[in-house]
């Protein structure tokens, strides 16, 4: 794998009408994205500015999704709320529920002086987004999907010649990684998205009842009912005897278990890739997620993270304008092309796939379109389609405390998914109960 080229020769290259007006209207746009991500999304915005001089997009990190999330609702309840804040997709239903506070995209695309083109988006990563008539509620900006990354030189010498594709796969390399003196066979992030929301629509599972929240706030979780996913978390929990599974923290914290070639494989978002590429001193590749082959010979499909752009209310029409004018430049082939491959999330357009394909990104980095392929394998089902609970952000936590406590010793698979399913009804109905 190789990096990226600059956004700012691409987008020279793209045709831009300036507009003549004396005094930029200012546009606030709160982000969750630091690092080298972060980077990435200023020199977006500063290309956007230098392309015209009506509208001046302002990014502002505001800390993680959590807190970036919490920022913006005291925020607007102060008044004070920028344009766009950027919500990750566990934030989806609180943010249709806020009724007031949120203005849909559909509606701000439509109202603009601006030629926009709904359909241009992936369908997979739309679908999480949109009304049940289709119509598009937030901007897809950073959509990813977990891969498994692997570290090739660990493999290939501990003998293991093909990467693994079936969980019995994953237990068999760990044996001959240990067997050559690895710490650490395979570790994961984000475990709730992943070994949770992730597994079960890979399997076409279903999490919670009314198609996962889609079809009504009167869901259920059912994640404790599946016998495989229950059976597969109990290996692993007693696989941590042996050394060949290692918890290494929520969200991206067990990233050093992998980067410093602690373990050799790592299931965590695609979107990892900036990060990978800048501190493995390895060779290293990415995989699609393996199947449990106890329940399916073949994976259904993987379910998108990461986050969307949100707009809100309180603003006047011509700060909309401009809004819906960044979000067409951000949608463009060039800029998406760019920020797919330089970041590892997904490109949001089928044009920016395509183009990403003609450039021979693919071609010379073998395994960066393994997301994609993730999301598209299948049709996607009523299980496969994602996710769409109350509260979820809050109920995220609770799986993770539930799998701690497994990771720990201290409960079975069946207790800690009981728990968390229990615990997460209550907060379900909480939230049917304020939104009904």
């Amino acid at each position: 794998m190789k990096s990226h080229t600059s956004i700012a020769a691409l987008a020279a290259s793209l045709a831009f009408a300036a507009s003549p007006v004396l005094a930029q209207t200012e546009i606030n746009f709160w982000h969750a994205m630091g690092g080298a991500l972060g980077e990435k999304v200023e020199e977006i915005a500063t290309d956007f500015n230098e392309m015209q001089d009506e509208f001046k997009v302002v990014p502002t990190y505001k800390g993680n999704y959590t807190e970036n999330m919490t920022a913006a609702i005291a925020a607007f309840r102060a008044g004070e709320q920028p344009h766009i804040v950027q919500v990750f997709e566990v934030g989806t239903a609180t943010m249709m529920a806020a009724q007031g506070a949120v203005k849909p995209v559909y509606g701000v695309m439509g109202n603009a002086d601006i030629d926009w083109d709904a359909d241009a988006y992936l369908p997979a990563v739309k679908s999480y987004y949109t009304t049940p008539e289709g119509q598009l509620l937030s901007l897809p900006f950073n959509s990813s999907t977990p891969v498994m990354w692997y570290n090739k030189d660990m493999l290939d010498a501990a003998g293991v010649e093909e990467v693994p594709q079936t969980w019995d796969d994953m237990f068999a390399a760990a044996e001959k990684l240990k067997a050559n003196g690895a710490d650490c066979a395979f570790s994961f992030g984000w475990q709730s998205w992943v070994m949770l929301e992730n597994y079960l629509a890979w399997h076409d599972e279903p999490i919670g009842t009314q198609q996962n929240g889609f079809a009504g706030l009167d869901t259920e979780f059912v994640f404790n009912e599946s016998t495989d996913l229950t059976e597969l978390l109990q290996r692993i929990a007693d696989s941590q005897a042996d050394g060949m599974f290692k918890y290494g923290g929520r969200r991206g914290d067990s990233l050093p278990l992998f980067t410093t070639g602690e373990c050799a494989m790592w299931m965590n978002s695609s979107a990892y890739y900036a990060g990978i590429s800048e501190q493995a001193e390895f060779e290293f590749g990415q995989a699609m997620l393996p199947v449990n082959t106890a329940v399916r010979d073949e994976a259904q499909n993987s379910i998108i993270g990461g986050a969307t752009l949100w707009v809100l209310e309180g603003h006047d029409d011509a700060e909309y304008q401009g809004v819906a004018e960044f979000f067409n430049y951000m949608s463009t082939p060039e800029v998406q092309a760019d920020w797919h491959q330089s970041s590892g999330y997904v490109p949001i357009t089928t044009a920016a796939y395509e183009l990403s394909k003609e450039q021979g990104f693919y071609d010379e980095n073998p395994g960066t379109d393994t997301a994609i392929k993730q999301l598209s394998l299948n049709e996607p089902t009523e299980n496969s389609r994602g996710i769409r609970f109350g509260n979820f952000v809050q109920i995220r936590d609770i799986i993770n405390e539930e799998l701690e406590a497994l990771w720990a010793g201290d409960q079975t698979a069946n207790e800690a998914l009981d728990n968390a399913a229990d615990r997460g009804n209550d907060l379900l109905r909480e939230f049917q109960d304020t939104n009904s």
